[in-house]
């Protein structure tokens, strides 16, 4: 069963530098729940690291229950769907967080 934890670990492997081109950020991430906890992803000259934790100043923070996390990146879980209906809150700068799903900077 995929935890938030593998999904973590696996990002910075998936991380594209070509697609991110200039882009830096750091968001932080507060999962909920059973294997839930925070993290902290920062994408800066061109590489991409998670670790556990918080960030004393992050561009977005994204809050949610950590089975809407693990569902997002299986497929079972729709996330601008989970956002309309309140599964996830996001405060700080929306773009950064979009960029999340952005195939040409995170594989698939």
């Amino acid at each position: 069963m995929t935890k938030p934890a593998d999904i973590f670990e696996a990002m910075p492997g998936r991380f594209d530098p070509a697609g991110a081109g200039n882009w830096e950020t750091t968001i932080q991430f507060k999962l909920r729940g059973e294997d839930g906890g925070d993290w902290v992803m920062r994408v800066k000259d061109g590489s991409c690291t998670v670790e556990q934790g918080t960030a004393e100043q992050p561009k977005a923070t994204i809050e949610m229950d950590a089975a809407t996390w693990v569902g997002i990146h299986t497929g079972t879980v729709n996330p601008m769907q989970a956002f309309m209906t309140g599964k996830i809150k996001v405060t700080g700068n929306m773009g950064e967080v979009m960029k999340l799903n952005n195939p040409a900077i995170f594989r698939r």
